[in-house]
């Protein structure tokens, strides 16, 4: 399979198929505007030394060495085989809130999207770590399972919200429990010998839990060796909550009474404390990496394409051997091959 490693430079493609586009519609109009002029026997003893072909075979061959430098710069290459390698690093599962309350914006844009910008920071800071992504509201479920994609994770990130789970409320016990099942094989199903990797739960969230009980979840945890942070988002006094993100509406109970949303700070620090971590607060994000950051690293097995085989050469070869051609081939009939007929037009 062959892989790219600067993916981002495809992206000019869509400059060359523009130029295409353009080189297509230019000769249109000139043609029309050549047929406007006269008949073409006229034209072409008016002009003797014109040649069209040449200007086509110029442009195919800057096209495709274009294309071909492009491809090259994006550095091709085939992965050999696909190899374990060791390395030292944590697990690390982040447990998202999606409940409606989360589109408080107390916290700007939001308290969800300030989750995420948090969390792309997070994994920007992240090496050799392996990291999941669990979303919850009255329900958990697994966004993206344990892994070092973290391109993927980011990917799934940018989707969360809360039409994601069916069930609203905010069940962080629940989340809890669903991440310590998604970390990798426990401690007696590891081989002899071999230490259990640096292990944390990360929970964002506004801590306005309804449904479970957080903190022995929190406390099952650490003693399975899984440190337990909160991360807490919002107002403590409260503030609406809008029906969908940046509307001006706000949502109403039965009752018809305004929502409001509270940061319960108290329970997020309960939960902390019960599941030997730290609490930290929303705008302390830097707090919260360096807290990970005393997380012992440990061995993790991971896969890898290894033997990487280069294959940019052959891109940048043809590429030099067409634009060479290119520079060569006059815009103009040649007198001296014009026995050759090589641009001769019916």
């Amino acid at each position: 399979m062959i892989h790219f490693a600067h993916k981002n430079i495809l992206w000019f493609l869509i400059a060359v198929l523009i130029l295409l586009a353009g080189y297509i519609l230019y000769w249109q109009h000139r043609k029309r505007s050549l047929a406007s002029l006269g008949d073409s026997w006229l034209l072409d003893t008016l002009m003797p030394e014109a040649s069209p072909a040449a200007h086509h075979w110029k442009f195919v061959l800057l096209f495709l060495g274009t294309t071909l430098l492009i491809i090259a710069a994006s550095g091709p290459r085939v992965g050999s085989k696909l190899e374990e390698v060791e390395q030292k690093g944590r697990e690390i599962i982040i447990a998202l809130d999606v409940s409606n309350s989360m589109l408080a914006e107390d916290v700007k844009p939001s308290r969800l999207e300030r989750s995420k910008q948090m969390i792309n920071r997070m994994v920007d800071r992240m090496t050799n770590d392996k990291i999941g992504l669990i979303v919850f509201a009255g329900d958990s479920y697994t966004q993206i399972p344990i892994t070092d994609d973290y391109p993927s994770v980011k990917m799934f990130l940018s989707g969360a919200g809360p039409d994601m789970v069916s069930k609203q409320g905010t069940a962080i016990g629940s989340a809890i429990k669903l991440a310590v099942r998604s970390f990798s094989s426990g401690q007696d199903e590891r081989m002899e010998g071999e230490t259990r990797p640096s292990q944390a739960i990360v929970i964002i969230t506004d801590g306005e839990n309804h449904e479970d009980d957080a903190v022995g979840e929190a406390t099952k945890a650490a003693e399975k060796g899984i440190k337990v942070y909160t991360v807490g988002l919002g107002d403590p006094n409260g503030v609406p909550v809008p029906v969908r993100p940046g509307s001006n509406s706000t949502r109403r109970d039965r009752e018809g009474q305004v929502v409001v949303s509270k940061l319960n700070d108290k329970l997020l620090m309960e939960v902390a404390n019960a599941g030997n971590g730290a609490y930290i607060a929303g705008d302390r994000i830097n707090s919260l990496i360096d807290e990970l950051d005393q997380l012992q690293r440990t061995e993790l097995k991971t896969h890898v394409f290894a033997e990487f085989a280069e294959r940019f050469q052959y891109f940048a070869g043809f590429a030099l051997l067409f634009l060479l051609f290119e520079f060569f081939i006059r815009s103009r009939k040649n007198q001296y091959l014009q026995r050759l007929n090589l641009f001769k037009t019916k």
